[in-house]
């Protein structure tokens, strides 16, 4: 059962709880403002006025503006941008230009031309005396004795400020009043400047225009007359450069001979030329010459028939004429030969013909090779003459050659020097001729008038924003407290928090005296808490209409929380249709006692449990109802509320009364509670409105659940109705504050019914 109790607990608590922090009741947000809205009006009010009279104190600025023109790009009269970076270049340039205005050297000029440091809005020794001089403390304080360094002047030093001090002070609080601002995407920027004096103001504005061009071409003037220096110094180096190139190529030419460089080149280029053709062929008929000779020398082994048969010598046309004539012969003496014998004279003659013929072929054939040898002997000499020459004409050119471009590099150094000399020289010139012209890339297009209306503070719009952030503030310090404000104030967060229902709730009550407080219900002074004490009862009849719940504890988180008077009040609320005995159980605490006078040492629980007294004498009658008060506070309590004796009480006086309210001590106190809703039929959880913090709450049942009380439901005590309301939380399903509701007496009606019936049996048995 334990191990299952903080489940159940969970159960039934979380899942609500978890649900009601992922909502925000924007409406419940309003109505916790509105509540608070007289606050929040005030609040808004007093720092409005505090605003106004803020702004009323704050010394009026006024601001003038001189419009001017800055040129794109400026006149080139020296024309040597590289030189001066004057061109302009878009976006950059006009910024540049804006920080020219923005610069201290045009700011100090401005100072010294209106003599900004004797102006009492600058010049620091006519500033107004501050509300605290913290400089006079300090004078009297020597805290350089204290610091291990030393202080600067101001502080450690003299007072008195120097007059470059001053001038850098007034400087720097004049920088700060100037602002540039272009005019959208045009060439045309203002130059504005705040003071308290529009005249002033006005002043500085075209002064600060006019410095600035004055200051454009004082630049020029200062630009042209260090580059009419810098080019007369260049130039006489220059002079010498060109002087000492030219000296040095005419040395080259003497030195080497030259005269005409390019028609030496080109002759001999031709003639290397020609060689190389020259070679190309003698190097094809040496080719052609040693391919005959190759073969003429492989067929030497095999007599002259082999030589004759070689296509360069077959091809010979003396060769071609003495074969035939051999052919002729050989033909006749085959012919001859097969008509007549060997020695036939014809066959002799025919014999001697192909004889000779053979021999002058073979003479021929050997003439042929002798020949096609020659030619390649030729040939070879031919081709080693002309790679000869073309290595002697190739020599030549390659030293032409490097002669030829150390004569163009020292003649391109020489025409580089005059280049360079004479583009000085046209430079020097005209910025000679023009120096003494002076232009300016901007100029004035609107000059600054004094102006009428002052542009700061903005008063309005100060006080607005005041007012607003007060707002702003007032509504979230409100939402801040209600957020932290971390207690019950209305039924809907006990049932959503604690998933147990509410028997009621009980109004706010003026008076604090303990007598009173006990007897509200009896005396009927407070019509609202009577009516809410019978809500409660009808809850609690109601509750345990199948199985009433004889033994009640009433119990609360800590002590203050109004469950004794919850006690008493519903008991006397029970005792008009029961029979009804209240136990005060805080033996620790004691109230019952002292709420009805009851004289010192009194029996009561403790007494009775401890066997000291009995029953009858423990047991007082107030207003139709029995109460035991705690009696003689003992040492150890809770021993006495866990013993036997005390169930066995219980136990016998639930034959003889109906109900039994049991006043326990608070949860968060002691265990009594504990124990004594293990002899309980039910628990009334008693929670004040708005002032016990939730987590308490949850922790007190939480324990009680986790031990299997029977916690029926809670009471939401010292309700602050109208405040409730504000906050939007409705009680008419409860009872009604002016009189007795319909419901609340139909509900009376039913808790009758089954007390008539009870009565009924136990006349019966009497």
């Amino acid at each position: 059962m334990e191990s299952s109790a903080p489940a159940v607990e969970r159960k039934l608590i979380a899942p609500r709880q978890d649900e009601a922090d992922d909502e925000i009741d924007l409406l419940k947000l309003w109505r916790t403002v509105w509540q608070r809205k007289w606050s929040i009006f005030s609040l808004v009010l007093a720092v409005t006025l505090v605003a106004v009279l803020v702004v009323l104190s704050i010394t009026p600025i006024y601001r003038a503006a001189a419009s001017l023109l800055i040129e794109q790009k400026s006149a080139n009269i020296v024309s040597i941008e590289q030189v001066y970076g004057l061109e302009g270049a878009g976006s950059e340039y006009l910024q540049t230009q804006f920080e020219l205005l923005k610069s201290r050297t045009l700011a100090e000029r401005v100072v010294r031309q209106l003599n900004l440091t004797t102006h009492p809005e600058f010049d620091p020794r006519q500033q107004p005396e501050p509300l605290i001089d913290i400089r006079g403390l300090l004078a009297n304080f020597d805290i350089s004795k204290l610091l291990p360094f030393t202080l600067p002047g101001d502080l450690g030093g003299d007072a008195e400020l120097g007059e470059g001090r001053i001038f850098d002070q007034v400087t720097d609080a004049f920088i700060e009043r100037i602002s540039i601002v272009p005019q959208g995407k045009s060439q045309v920027v203002k130059v504005q400047v705040d003071m308290a004096d529009p005249r002033t103001a006005a002043l500085a504005a075209n002064a600060l225009a006019n410095g600035f061009i004055e200051g454009q071409l004082e630049a020029s003037m200062d630009m042209s007359m260090t580059a009419t220096n810098w080019m007369n110094s260049r130039l006489g180096e220059l002079r010498d450069a060109l002087k000492v190139a030219e000296d040095r190529l005419q040395a080259f030419r003497e030195a080497e001979n030259l005269v005409d460089v390019g028609g030496v080149v080109t002759v001999t280029a031709a003639e290397l030329s020609q060689t190389g053709d020259r070679m190309i062929d003698a190097r094809r008929q040496r080719a052609e010459a040693e391919s005959q000779y190759r073969q003429v020398q492989s067929m030497r082994t095999g007599g002259w028939e082999r030589l004759a048969s070689v296509p360069a010598v077959l091809g010979h046309p003396l060769i071609q004429q003495f074969k035939a004539e051999q052919a002729r012969a050989s033909a006749k003496v085959e012919e001859l030969s097969r008509r007549y014998g060997p020695g036939h004279p014809a066959m002799i003659a025919a014999r001697t013909e192909l004889s000779a013929a053979s021999a002058s072929l073979q003479a021929q054939v050997e003439q042929v090779v002798a020949g096609i040898e020659r030619n390649y002997q030729l040939a070879v000499a031919n081709e080693s003459s002309l790679q000869s020459s073309f290595n002697a004409n190739r020599s030549q050119i390659q030293d032409i050659s490097r002669k030829e471009f150390q004569l163009r590099e020292l003649q391109r150094e020489v025409d580089a020097n005059r280049t360079l000399y004479d583009t000085f020289m046209n430079r020097l010139k005209e910025t000679a001729a023009t120096s003494d012209v002076n232009s300016a890339n901007a100029r004035i297009v609107d000059l600054a008038g004094v102006p009428t209306v002052p542009v700061k503070p903005r008063k309005a719009l100060i006080v607005a924003i005041a007012a607003l952030l007060a707002l702003f503030i007032g509504v979230g310090l409100t939402l801040l407290l209600d957020a932290l404000n971390n207690t019950f104030k209305g039924t809907e967060e006990v049932e959503n928090r604690l998933n147990l229902p509410v028997f009621g709730i009980l109004p706010m009550l003026k008076t604090h005296e303990r007598g009173e407080l006990a007897r509200m219900f009896t005396k009927d002074t407070d019509k609202s808490f009577s009516e809410s004490i019978r809500t409660i009862r009808t809850g609690v009849v109601l509750s345990g209409i199948d199985n009433p719940h004889k033994v009640m504890v009433i119990t609360s988180s800590i002590p203050g929380e109004g469950k004794s008077t919850v006690s008493v009040n519903l008991a006397f609320a029970l005792g008009q249709m029961e029979r009804v005995l209240l136990i005060d159980a805080d033996l620790r605490r004691p109230t019952l006692a002292k709420s009805f006078d009851f004289p010192v040492g009194t029996p009561g629980l403790a007494n009775l449990i401890a066997g000291t007294a009995k029953l009858d004498e423990c047991v007082r009658q107030v207003d139709g109802i029995d109460m035991i008060c705690a009696g003689t506070v003992p040492p150890n309590p809770l021993e006495l509320l866990s013993s036997q004796r005390f169930a066995k009480a219980i136990e016998v006086l639930k034959h003889k009364y109906d109900r039994i309210v049991i006043d326990s001590p608070p949860t968060q106190a002691v265990s009594d509670a504990v124990i004594l809703s293990t002899l309980a039929d039910s628990l009334i959880y008693v929670v004040k409105s708005a002032s016990t913090h939730i987590p308490l709450v949850e922790k007190g049942v939480g324990q009680l659940l986790q031990n299997n009380a029977p916690v029926k439901g809670v009471v939401l005590n010292q309700v602050d109705i109208k405040k409730a309301k504000k906050y939007g939380y409705s009680y008419g399903g409860y009872y009604d504050y002016y009189g007795y509701s319909n419901n609340t007496k139909a509900a009376k009606g039913k808790a009758k019914a089954p007390a008539a019936s009870k009565a009924q049996p136990e006349a019966e048995i009497a």
